[in-house]
């Protein structure tokens, strides 16, 4: 079979930067373990959420699939003596709620594949690796020259993106990359477009985008080759990695933190704007910015995996820019991402937070400016700056580019139409996502406040206040019954109104009061 025949794998509609969120919700032992019961929930609906059992080998076993990353996780130590005291499981099932606390929220950890195997296993049952080969093996068979060297095991962050190192046969020194991805939840061209797309990627030359030797697609999946570069990515000049090594291990926890040299910030940055400017002019869409997927050749950069967008797959940085609604455009998307890039450039290491509240000194003021206008709450209440904006600022316009490569890159006006409607088509879907993401957190903060202390004691004293009135007016109105009694009972000098055809009221003259029946109610009774 042809690797443009339909393979077995199908469009894959889940998206994987979607987070996921596990809580405990209770524990149950067994004859000679504990289980525990928990709550998974993906996004933000609680209608998207199952259950899991998991028992603390379970934890132990997905800890030590994780040690590759050298982070120091807080899994519970074991305890062989005195397991299965109540205390102890309730002690350890907050220590295990602390875990799953730490592993959901850290950016790498949570994207990838044993924990999302770990957390829900029906979504992650397929063997992506094996998917790929068989991929890989089909595209030989058509193509023999190629030769698989070794596979390049999680060497990126993606789940269902898998690398090999290639070679040509009748040039057995020179190395190559072939990447394989599935199509993603954003997949919005037909096939035929896509297909075209995809090929077109290997007539597209420009000084700052990394040469694509070899490209093509069909109804499920892409594969793509590329020259494999000795130097790597920026990435990994940032973090001092080798290229072939596992995503978790090059990047989770730096040996040393140290940002580039103003000089390169700025050579950098420019060269990355330049290229984003291009491709925005071309009307084709990216959004897959980040450090790994700009490589170093030299001094220059060049942006790497532009058939991300038309393969529908979602960004690195999607669930930053997911919750907030100004960034809802592919190019505010692409500038966001750059503030990540740019201020991974300039500290060594990701922001902690999104917003960034306040910048450490940086090596010059401008370079603060830049992340200011990105990655700050002001910013993100107001929109991002266009890639135009950034290419004013100081930092970015004194910077002279010395390559001289003319840019090409031809997209018939047929595909334009189609690439416009695709990025259509992913802003709307990322808008939706934004408008659940905020009215999710509108409900969260009603509910918070709701459930303060402060508002507690609020509703309380409100409580108390509307009871005393209520005995109040029920008091006076008990009083003001008790004295028209009174008066109707008195000396006849006022009687009740009748009709003319009512009977003549019996005379009350002889009726007798004591003393205590004219007291007034004491007033404390009211209250």
């Amino acid at each position: 079979m042809a690797f443009m025949e339909k393979p077995p794998a199908g469009k894959v509609l889940l998206d994987d930067t979607v987070p996921l969120t596990a809580q405990i919700e209770a524990s149950q032992s067994l004859h000679s373990h504990t289980e525990y019961i928990i709550r998974v929930q993906r996004g933000v609906s609680a209608e998207n959420s199952w259950q899991i059992v998991r028992r603390y080998s379970d934890f132990d076993l997905l800890n030590n699939s994780l040690q590759i990353s050298t982070l120091s996780l807080p899994l519970p130590p074991k305890k062989l003596i005195g397991n299965m005291e109540r205390e102890f499981i309730a002690e350890r099932q907050k220590g295990l709620q602390a875990y799953l606390d730490v592993i959901t929220t850290h950016h790498i950890l949570s994207n990838c594949e044993v924990v999302k195997k770990f957390l829900d296993p029906n979504s992650y049952s397929v063997n992506y690796t094996e998917i790929a080969l068989q991929h890989v093996s089909m595209f030989f068979r058509s193509e023999p020259k190629w030769e698989v060297v070794e596979p390049l095991k999680d060497i990126g962050w993606r789940i269902r993106k898998k690398y090999f190192l290639m070679k040509i046969k009748n040039q057995p020194k020179e190395r190559l990359v072939l990447s394989w991805a599935d199509l993603g939840p954003d997949k919005y061209l037909s096939d035929k477009d896509l297909q075209y797309a995809v090929k077109l990627l290997s007539s597209c030359s420009h000084p700052y985008i990394y040469k694509v030797t070899f490209a093509i697609a069909n109804e499920s999946s892409a594969l793509v080759i590329r020259p494999f570069s000795e130097k790597g990515t920026l990435k990994d000049l940032i973090y001092k990695a080798k290229p072939k090594e596992p995503f978790l291990k090059k990047y989770c926890n730096p040996k040393k933190i140290q940002g580039l040299e103003l000089q390169q910030i700025k050579t950098y940055g420019r060269q990355i704007l330049e290229v984003l400017k291009f491709l925005h002019e071309k009307g084709f869409p990216y959004g897959h910015l980040h450090s790994a997927n700009v490589m170093l050749d030299g001094d220059t950069c060049k942006l790497l995996d532009l058939e991300n967008s038309l393969l529908g797959l979602p960004s690195f940085y999607r669930s930053y820019f997911s919750q907030f609604r100004k960034i809802n455009t592919l190019e505010g998307v692409d500038v966001h991402c750059f503030g990540h890039l740019l201020f991974e450039m300039t500290y060594g290491r990701p922001p902690d937070t999104i917003p960034v509240e306040s910048f450490a000194p940086a090596p010059s003021v401008f370079v603060v400016s830049v992340l200011e206008s990105i990655l700050t709450c002001e910013a993100m209440k107001n929109g991002m700056p266009t890639v135009s904006r950034l290419l004013q600022m100081p930092l970015f316009s004194d910077v002279l580019l010395t390559n001289s490569e003319k840019p090409q890159f031809k997209v018939p006006t047929k595909l334009k139409e189609a690439l416009k409607i695709s990025k259509e088509c992913i802003e709307k879907r990322l808008t939706e996502e934004q408008k659940l993401f905020h009215q999710h957190r509108r409900l969260t903060r009603a509910q918070s406040h709701h459930g303060s202390e402060e508002e507690k004691k609020k509703r309380k004293i409100l409580a108390r206040k509307k009871s005393k009135r209520s005995a109040y007016e029920s008091g006076e109105e008990h009083s003001a019954k008790y004295s028209n009694s009174n008066n109707s009972a008195g000396s006849g000098a006022s009687s009740p109104l009748t009709s003319p055809s009512s009977p003549t009221p019996p005379s009350t003259s002889g009726i007798k009061f004591t003393a205590s029946d004219l007291l007034p109610i004491p007033f404390n009774t009211l209250f």
